[in-house]
């Protein structure tokens, strides 16, 4: 049984006969232009050894286009409308489970029922792999790439998603460049990135009212390895760009005030080669990924190191005033005296 080809009208009576509506609040946008669909596919190489977790299925035309390559699909649908939609896209094919779950727990943390299914999946056989490959809704698409980039257990063999061309240029970012974050950091210091194509709003139903991009991100195993402690690098890089515009010096010393003097911080950059002037938004990932090794041993993170928390408003809070280059992290403003 081949799939059905959605196009933006066949969409439309669908859904009138069905008394439903594309859902704002979960970043609902269905592709209609049915080569995006091929591409995606095409450029995930999606295949028979796949273990695929697709996110925001919809009515399910990217479903039943890898169900017909012989991957095992797992998608994942939080609107009950749009479960039953692709349900009914995938009738017959036993190759596809429709879950209608939200595939995050919180922010920080995969749906455990998400993840017993991908471990189901991947059970039937020791050559099966596991890809991410969806239209990702834009309001889950940074949580989702992250946690399984970074899973212990589930991180993908390849990631080919649509999202936001803001956020596929972020990830992309380079030193110096105004969309370089300490997502930038995280993606590259584990993955191989590359926008594949740029989207129009016009290929989506409704329309966006930003351009979108397929991405492609290739978790590579070699640089994984080089990152010995991913989640204490995860939290460094994650503290040091909520100042990315600030000096290293002083960041680090506002992080430990109670564990180091200002000399000593002068002392620990020097031994890296670093300046304490330099700021985090010019380092690039090597320096970034020694800075956090070192900063690890020195203070022995599996014991009392552990950086200040922060909650994720206020994340995101200090990451658009860190903007400001006249915030100030500490009261004691001697410390740039010497600059």
């Amino acid at each position: 049984m081949s799939s059905r080809r959605q196009t933006q009208s066949y969409l439309r009576n669908l859904f009138a006969r069905r008394g439903v509506a594309p859902q704002h609040r979960y970043g609902q946008n269905f592709l209609i232009d049915l080569n995006i669909h091929e591409l995606i596919v095409n450029a995930a190489e999606v295949g028979p050894d796949d273990v695929v977790l697709e996110i925001g299925p919809g009515a399910g035309a990217l479903t039943a286009l890898m169900a017909e390559r012989g991957a095992a699909v797992v998608a994942v649908e939080i609107d009950p409308a749009m479960a039953r939609l692709t349900t009914e896209a995938v009738e017959g094919r036993l190759n596809v489970r429709v879950l209608n779950v939200d595939a995050l727990a919180n922010k920080h943390t995969m749906n455990p029922e998400v993840l017993d299914n991908i471990r189901a999946g991947l059970a039937v056989s020791p050559e099966k792999r596991l890809k991410l490959v969806a239209n990702l809704p834009y309001n889950v698409a940074t949580p989702i790439l992250s946690n399984l980039l970074v899973h212990p257990e589930f991180c993908p063999t390849l990631m080919v998603v649509t999202i936001q061309l803001e956020l596929a240029q972020r990830i992309c970012a380079g030193p110096e460049e105004k969309e370089y974050s300490a997502l930038s950091v995280l993606v590259q210091a584990l993955a191989d990135v590359a926008i594949v194509r740029t989207l129009a709003p016009t290929v989506f139903w409704p329309r966006p009212k930003v351009e979108s991009a397929v991405i492609s991100i290739r978790p590579d195993p070699a640089k994984r390895a080089l990152v010995h402690n991913l989640a204490w690098f995860h939290q460094v890089i994650r503290q040091i760009f909520l100042h990315r515009r600030k000096n290293l010096r002083r960041v680090l010393y506002s992080l430990w005030r109670d564990r180091w003097t200002k000399l000593e911080v002068d002392t620990f950059l020097e031994g890296l080669g670093l300046t304490g002037l330099v700021r985090a938004e010019a380092m690039n990932v090597e320096e970034l990924l020694t800075l956090a090794q070192q900063l690890g041993e020195r203070f022995n993170v599996n014991n009392v190191g552990a950086l200040p928390e922060t909650s994720d408003q206020e994340s995101e809070d200090e990451e658009e005033a860190s903007d400001d280059d006249g915030e100030e992290l500490d009261a004691e403003d001697d410390y740039e005296s010497g600059e």
